[in-house]
């Protein structure tokens, strides 16, 4: 059973109802037919928040609209917070209530040029590099056969799908579909295992490199030479594929490498760094392909 207490005069005749998330405590006083809710914070956390963004007590008391012992309480845990208190306090630390409550300040990721971009999708997240060189064997099949036949599809094209395809995957699933280790180059995101990965399909008989031009650019391409495997893939993986090679097999490899340019996970590395599949919580129009208002609280 929950706990109660009282949180105003006792001869008020109030009963308390709470619950208590991870930093946060969320209290319910009923008192007649009035509803009252009574956030308290841990002492420490609030204090915290308050010295990470340089502001004294009598700053806050100030834009609570409160007196500074009346804030002190609070600080001390001696007094808790209305929803209406706790929303400006949010509002003033750049969070919404959710991270408030949750003890999980936004994250800002700032590019070179000053944009920042703030993480959609909060919370606690354990990124774990899973390689699953396997299915990249598999997709890279699975690419060649469905469109590897377009003249625009070169080694540069593949590379980016293939980047497109595990980044796009993290984003909407929050897990790996093939795990691969990206580095920024000048002309978009490059994978690490795919010289090796291409080495050993073309000894094993599984793919042909073909040489050849695309206008008047050198271009390799790889002409598969079995089927793919997809007895592994589930039928979100498949689909997900099939939505980025809808989306983006028909684009030139400049064009692509151009577009690569723009997303959050290349922009804010250095040449030569590995790009971190976390940073796909902070991309924006046109490459972000989650719809986060449908994801639940």
């Amino acid at each position: 059973m929950p706990a109660r207490k009282s949180c105003f005069p006792k001869n008020n005749r109030v009963s308390i109802f709470f619950t208590e998330p991870l930093t946060g405590k969320l209290t319910t006083c009923i008192l007649s037919t009035h509803v009252w809710v009574i956030m308290t914070f841990s002492p420490t956390y609030l204090r915290q928040l308050r010295e990470q963004h340089e502001l004294s007590q009598e700053d806050l008391a100030k834009e609570l609209g409160l007196s500074r012992p009346t804030y002190l309480l609070i600080e001390k845990g001696e007094r808790g917070l209305t929803v209406k208190e706790a929303q400006k306090l949010a509002e003033i630390y750049g969070m919404t209530l959710e991270e408030l409550t949750r003890g999980t300040p936004p994250v800002q990721v700032v590019l070179p040029d000053g944009t920042v971009h703030r993480e959609k999708k909060p919370g606690f997240r354990i990124s774990v590099p899973q390689k699953k060189l396997g299915k990249f064997r598999e997709v890279l099949l699975y690419i060649l056969e469905k469109v590897g036949a377009k003249p625009n599809v070169g080694e540069t094209v593949l590379y980016k799908l293939l980047y497109f395809i595990d980044f796009d995957f993290y984003e909407k699933f929050e897990e790996q579909l093939i795990g691969a280790t990206y580095i920024k180059n000048r002309y978009g995101p490059t994978p690490v295992e795919f010289r090796n990965i291409v080495s050993n399909m073309v000894k094993r008989g599984e793919i042909a490199p073909v040489a050849g031009k695309y206008f008047q650019y050198p271009q390799k391409k790889y002409l598969p030479l079995r089927r793919p495997d997809l007895s592994g893939f589930t039928g979100d993986e498949i689909r997900h594929i099939d939505e980025v090679l809808q989306r983006l097999s028909d684009k030139s490899a400049n064009d692509l490498s151009d577009y690569s340019h723009g997303d959050v996970p290349w922009k804010v590395q250095k040449p030569g760094e590995a790009l971190d599949y976390e940073l796909v919580f902070y991309r924006s129009e046109p490459y972000s392909v989650r719809s986060y208002n449908d994801d639940p609280l």
